[in-house]
């Protein structure tokens, strides 16, 4: 008896600050100092370690274990999950616990339980909060439980006896469940009043796992913020702030069956949670958790890092420019974050990661715009965290530099898409005039282009009381996503210019596409590949196969410019992707999702986001790879190192608490069982385990149950085969190794040598066309195998590359023996016709293309005079190409002439009143020479 009166004794000596302190929020005017949040939790472990005999268990990390349906712990029990399951191995450490108590980290953000919405909107809701607990498995059940909860409470936190109400399950006829009448009696021995013992239905005071398995009735206590003898039974569950639940007692002693009735488990189980900062503001005499020093160390460094009035607690409409609310989100959000980081959990792309990165991001929006908060700055109050949280939680002061570094890197990378994407946003509301439905295509356009999560573009416009359309950004999603997966043939026919709509150009004289700035990029000196961006004009704007002079916001068009930096889609190689931004308003953005080229015009078809209009100023902005050749060569030298080593493969089990302890540790976002297998290359398992022991910070250390090589000579060959990006700074990595690895390797090989001697060959060029049209297509025809073919990634960027230089000089090489060609060709018919006002002839050409060149040339060198000319082919086919003078028109098209002859030879055309083309075939070539005469004869 004197051992349990002296460990309750040291429990109160801890808390009390100064001795004789009192409950603070019931001492009227008296001013005493109040405990601080780390004795108050320290308090709760001791007591029940020291008094009642309970194991103080850490944290388990914010990352759930053996629950994949859930991104993070968000309570008390998870990790205890398995022994109310009764799946617990054996021989793990969980299957030994009777009596436990602990202080955990809980996240609530994302899936079932999300308060990120609601953080900084109150004075109570949070992401990160700490839950403190004590369970019983199989132990201590009702009577027991409600003794320490009320003891401790009463006796060492002296809260006031008569501000605390408590609630009982009251049955549920419905489904034959009787009240807990036992839980009642309990606290009425204890001393409650009737009045203050309150019997609440099923939803409020009974507890389930989930559909099926344990379950039972709970017990909470509430206390009154106001007090002064007052009966406040009705305001309990009512949702009321002055009366708050404190402390849950939820007692397992059913399992909820598949058909849905009740049985008595074997074993009753105690599960209990009380949240920290809900109790602090009752112990430091507080209306608000953020007026605790929970949160008062952070407040004060936001205020001190940013300037600006100080933290007052105002929240709505009484909160001008809701910077109190920021304040809060900040506060809250970087506990979460370093809270996540420290337990192995990045921002990233999806699951708990994508809540972390939405999250982090909110966190710098709310830094940047309301508190105009330094670039860092968030990082900076990471410290402030770990001062706060550091004795609780070692492993924050472990990794500060860690998570500090990782915030800075995101931070930086979100705030110059934050400062356009505001700009974006703003320009946007100021010409929606009296409309509250904000432009879907400019929050895809975003979403996609800039990176902002579309949740926090809703949350800019929600606090404008703007809405966004939510069904049709997901139509936009979805044909996003149709069109990445149709085939590029497919994707093309979209944007291509026909023959109408090239000679409308060349007949109103826009000149063809300067893409030479394509080739304007240089290697950097960290590696990476340069891509300048470029200066360009609006010409021409293409929409449902015709020419617009102006696009509307929302519409998706091509667009033709004066030059481009972008490479269209040619030689097999795909065209690249980027953005437009308006010269004159840098907040106009147009992502262009493909490029292509039609008669020497090259085609952007962008998303249009605001009006373009002919003439506008545009900026062009291709995207760039993230990994560069030199890093992938990198990569694949230090894992070459590793394999010439030779080094031994260890393994060994361990439980998941040790073994997540190791510095370096490499783990997987998946969940993992209570021993796991740690795999160990050229350190024994023992060493890495070791208590300080780095030595996994300079090998790797993973866990995995698969089955591993013996040595690492085994691997023999790696070599990296497919880098893809995934988003900014994330890439999907395929590599292969021993046979494969060497295959690809030589592979490789060939086909350098294969695109060295092309080089060669292109180089000399060909003296004729038909030998220039065949290198070109080589290089088309090598460019592809080398897409298609597995070899070193870096091999094949390097190839890539020059295949595409080789591309270009051999399509220029083609051109100019055509134009020679056609030149010499319109000679001899010159020659022969003089000024005639109609020629009409045969002459034998290989291609369309050189066809319409000789009738261009001729057309030029005899202004005034109409030509068609035909060229028969082995095959049988007969091209036909004609141009007729400008002043001929409207009476003579050189569209329905064309259509006519063709028509007579079973074949199609078409074209522009100045130009056409087509083909057909016929037995009778001179009968169809006659016939284009006489139509011709009858037009003029």
């Amino acid at each position: 008896m004197a051992a349990a009166v002296a460990g309750k004794g040291s429990v109160r000596r801890l808390l009390r600050v100064p001795p004789g302190w009192y409950c603070s929020s019931c001492q009227g005017t008296r001013s005493v100092a109040s405990p601080s949040s780390a004795r108050v939790r320290q308090a709760f472990l001791q007591f029940f370690k020291e008094r009642h005999g309970h194991q103080v268990v850490p944290s388990a990390p914010v990352r759930p274990r053996g629950d994949p349906g859930l991104l993070f712990v968000n309570a008390g029990m998870n990790q205890f999950k398995p022994i109310f399951l009764g799946s617990a191995d054996p021989r793990s450490e969980l299957a030994s616990y009777r009596r436990v108590v602990n202080s955990q980290k809980c996240v609530r953000a994302g899936g079932k339980h999300n308060d990120l919405e609601d953080v900084g909107r109150d004075v109570y809701h949070h992401t990160f909060f700490e839950m403190l607990g004590n369970w019983s498995f199989g132990d201590y059940f009702k009577e027991e439980a409600c003794s320490m909860a009320w003891e401790l409470l009463t006796q060492v936190y002296e809260i006031p006896k008569d501000r605390l109400y408590v609630t009982y399950f009251g049955g549920d006829a419905s489904l034959s469940l009787s009240a807990d009448e036992e839980s009642r009696e309990i606290w009425l021995s204890l001393g409650v009043p009737p009045s203050h013992v309150l019997p609440f239905q099923l939803k409020d005071n009974f507890w389930e796992m989930g559909d099926t398995g344990p379950c039972g009735p709970c017990t909470e206590i509430h206390y009154d913020h106001v007090g002064r003898g007052r009966n406040a039974a009705a305001l309990v569950n009512q949702g009321n702030p002055e009366v708050v639940e404190i402390w849950n007692l939820v007692f397992m002693q059913y399992s909820r069956e598949a058909d849905g009735s009740l049985q008595q488990l074997p074993e009753h189980h105690v599960d209990t949670g009380m949240g920290l900062e809900r109790l602090m503001t009752i112990l430091q005499n507080k209306r608000s958790n953020y007026d605790t020093d929970l949160f008062t160390p952070l407040l004060d460094a936001i205020h001190k890092g940013c300037g600006g009035p100080r933290y007052r607690g105002l929240v709505g409409e009484a909160d001008p420019g809701s910077v109190d609310m920021a304040y809060r989100v900040v506060a809250d959000h970087v506990r979460t974050l370093s809270v996540c980081i420290a337990d192995g959990v990045y921002p990233g792309m999806s699951g708990a990661e994508l809540v972390l990165r939405q999250i982090l991001r909110r966190a710098v929006r709310f830094c940047s715009e309301v508190l105009h908060a330094p670039p860092g700055f968030l990082a900076s109050l990471v410290p402030v965290v770990v001062e706060i949280l550091g004795d609780a939680y070692p492993e924050l002061r472990k990794d500060t530099d860690t998570i500090m570094n990782i915030i800075s890197a995101h931070e930086d990378a979100f705030l110059s898409s934050l400062l356009r994407g505001r700009r974006i946003i703003n320009r946007t509301l100021q010409q929606m005039e009296h409309s509250k439905v904000f432009p879907v295509e400019v929050a895809w356009s975003l979403h996609s282009n800039l990176g902002f999560p579309l949740d926090l573009i809703g949350l800019m416009l929600k606090e404008k009381g703007v809405q966004l359309d939510i069904a049709a950004l997901d139509h936009l999603a979805r044909e996003d996503a149709e069109r990445k997966s149709q085939p590029q043939q497919e994707q093309r026919a979209g944007m291509h210019l026909d023959l109408h709509s090239l000679a409308k150009l060349r007949q109103d004289g826009v000149p063809a596409t300067d893409d030479s700035p394509k080739f304007a990029y240089e290697l950097g000196q960290d590696g990476r590949y340069v891509f300048h961006p470029c200066q360009a004009t609006v010409l021409m704007l293409y929409r449902d196969g015709s020419f617009q002079k102006e696009v509307g916001r929302g519409q998706q068009c091509g667009v033709l410019l004066d030059r481009t930096c972008f490479y269209a889609e040619q030689g097999g190689q795909a065209p690249d992707q980027g953005y437009m931004l308006h010269a004159a308003q840098q907040d106009m953005l147009f992502p262009v999702v493909s490029v292509q080229v039609s008669g020497g015009y090259v085609v952007h078809e962008v998303i249009v986001s605001e009006t373009l209009k002919v003439g506008d100023q545009v900026q062009l902005f291709v995207d760039e790879a993230p990994i560069t050749m030199q890093q992938l060569l990198d990569v694949e030298s230090v894992i070459q190192e590793v394999i010439k080593r030779n080094e031994v493969v260890y393994t060994g089990e361990a439980p998941i608490k040790l073994a997540s302890a190791v510095q370096g540790l490499r783990k997987l976002n998946e969940v993992y069982p209570d021993l796991v297998r740690v795999v160990s290359i050229g350190v024994p398992v023992e060493r890495v385990l070791a208590a300080e022991s780095k030595d996994a910070t300079s090998t790797s250390v993973e866990l995995c149950c698969g089955t591993h090589l013996l040595q690492t000579g085994d691997v023999q060959d790696f070599t990296i085969v497919s880098e893809r990006q995934l988003v900014k700074g994330i890439s999907h990595i395929v590599a292969v190794t021993r046979e494969q690895a060497k295959q690809a390797r030589e592979a490789g090989q060939t086909l350098a040598k294969e695109v060295d001697s092309l080089t060669v060959r292109v180089k000399l060029g060909g003296t004729v066309i038909d030998e220039a049209q065949r290198l070109s297509k080589e290089v088309g025809q090598l460019t592809i195998i080398v897409d298609r073919t597995t070899i070193p990634q870096w091999q094949k960027r390097e190839l890539q590359a020059t295949l595409k230089t080789l591309q270009r000089t051999a399509n220029t090489a083609v051109r100019k023996l055509e134009i020679r060609l056609a030149a010499e060709k319109a000679d001899d018919l010159l020659a022969k016709y003089s000024n005639q006002p109609v020629i009409i002839d045969t002459i034998p050409v290989e291609s369309p293309s050189v066809l319409m060149k000789v009738v261009n040339q001729l057309c030029d060198k005899v202004p005034g005079s109409s030509v068609m000319l035909l060229s028969p082919q082995a095959s049988g086919q007969v091209f036909c190409a004609c141009q007729v003078s400008k002043s001929s028109l409207p009476v003579f098209s050189a569209a329905d002439w064309a259509l006519a002859v063709c028509t007579q030879m079973g074949g199609k055309a078409g074209g522009s009143g100045v130009v056409a083309r087509g083909s057909g075939t016929t037995s009778d070539l001179q009968g169809v020479l006659t016939a284009a005469l006489e139509y011709a004869k009858s037009k003029l």
